[in-house]
């Protein structure tokens, strides 16, 4: 009993080194949005087009994905990355200015949330500021009370915001991914997915 005991305590210790390590891995990255990084709905985007100074704005995606920018309308912009929304307001834009310097920067990524909820030490929403796993997540949530199912973790993934999209329930087996022996399902999360720690 004083074994099992010693060996419940030993792993919430290790537990808890494993999430601090990461959380501190993870606030390296927590500066700016990757490259590659593509914009959701409530992202912010500053655009400036050089020499130009009424075409200088700060931009809030829309929740259809839209945003909007003088003599270039309404462009999608969710699902697209800042060098791909420069590349087509530069394109919009020569109609009217010769060969325009276009600038996008994401100035904040808050759209880009997913959600744990459950047995965890700090359940809410994540903003995600670059690729995230499953395991990233959960650190930045504080990692799995003493109290959690932890081979019963759940991802609920809907296809769509659209009304009458599609859920999908990933499982996840936290034990096996502690210890490395399934990292297939350690996923990449999408916006919106939602993580259930039982």
């Amino acid at each position: 009993m004083r074994v099992g005991y010693l060996t419940g305590k030993l792993n919430r210790k290790l537990r808890i080194v494993f999430v601090t390590t990461a959380v501190a891995f993870l606030g390296l990255f927590q500066i700016t949005a990757a490259d590659n990084y593509k914009l959701n709905p409530g992202d912010e985007v500053e655009i400036s087009v050089w020499n130009e100074e009424n075409l200088q704005k700060t931009i809030s995606v829309l929740p259809d994905g839209m945003i909007s920018f003088p003599l270039v309308g309404h462009l999608q912009a969710a699902g697209k990355t800042a060098s791909e929304i420069e590349a087509t307001i530069a394109a919009k834009l020569n109609a009217y200015i010769a060969d325009p310097e276009v600038n996008v920067s994401v100035t904040s990524t808050r759209g880009n949330v997913v959600f744990v909820v459950g047995k965890v030490l700090k359940p809410g929403p994540i903003v995600m500021i670059q690729s995230t796993t499953v395991m990233q997540a959960l650190a930045m949530a504080g990692g799995l009370n003493e109290f959690a199912s932890a081979n019963s973790i759940k991802i609920i993934r809907r296809s769509g915001l659209e009304e009458g999209a599609t859920e999908t329930v990933l499982k996840i087996r936290y034990s096996d991914l502690e210890k490395g022996n399934d990292l297939s399902s350690n996923h990449i999360l999408n916006y919106g997915d939602v993580i259930v720690v039982p």
